[in-house]
């Protein structure tokens, strides 16, 4: 039996959401719209970071990892670092502003940003059109060009500028907090 494509699972769950979220294509199309230069290249699912380590070969730039929180407040939170940046999710929340960081679940996940497990990226913030996510970018991984996420399906990933990245991000109306999480 095939595996359905996340494409496929976004439309069949389209119910669990107010609003279907966006789609690979329509991301893709709306990056083209402001003009965000970006490369994509298409692969086996990837669920890990460890799965992606083994897969990607040469390709080069920042590769990243994604969490999605949330604080004992009941606010969400998409922090994004390099893939091999340790995060003490203790130390992270005062150095944000949180209260007690948790991760969210997969089903807060769909509700709030429309990906599923493994597909978690910060263009995945087109889906949030409440403001309902903080968004917190390593600076450390602003320094590589490009970088790679999955536009919001982990059979894909596209690689684009910080700058492609900042002014997409600023389009959604999510203007991130850049700290240095090297510490």
């Amino acid at each position: 039996m095939m595996e359905q494509s996340q494409d496929d699972k976004a439309k069949d769950d389209g119910a669990m959401a107010a609003i279907a979220p966006t789609t690979a294509d329509a991301l893709l199309a709306r990056l083209d719209a402001l003009g965000v230069a970006y490369t994509e290249h298409r692969h086996p699912p990837l669920f890990t970071v460890e799965d992606s380590k083994a897969l990607r070969g040469e390709l080069p730039g920042g590769h990243c990892k994604n969490l999605f929180l949330k604080d004992k407040k009941g606010q969400y939170w998409l922090v994004v670092a390099l893939e091999d940046r340790p995060i003490d999710l203790k130390a992270l929340d005062k150095k944000i502003g949180a209260a007690r960081l948790s991760f969210g679940s997969a089903e807060r996940l769909w509700q709030v940003l429309g990906v599923r497990p493994g597909a978690v990226t910060p263009l995945a913030l087109v889906n949030d059109k409440a403001g309902q996510v903080k968004l917190v970018l390593d600076k450390g991984m602003l320094a590589h060009d490009p970088l790679n996420y999955h536009p919001l399906v982990n059979d894909r990933t596209i690689a684009l500028s910080p700058e492609g990245l900042l002014a997409f991000l600023r389009d959604t109306g999510h203007d991130p907090a850049i700290l240095d999480l090297e510490e």
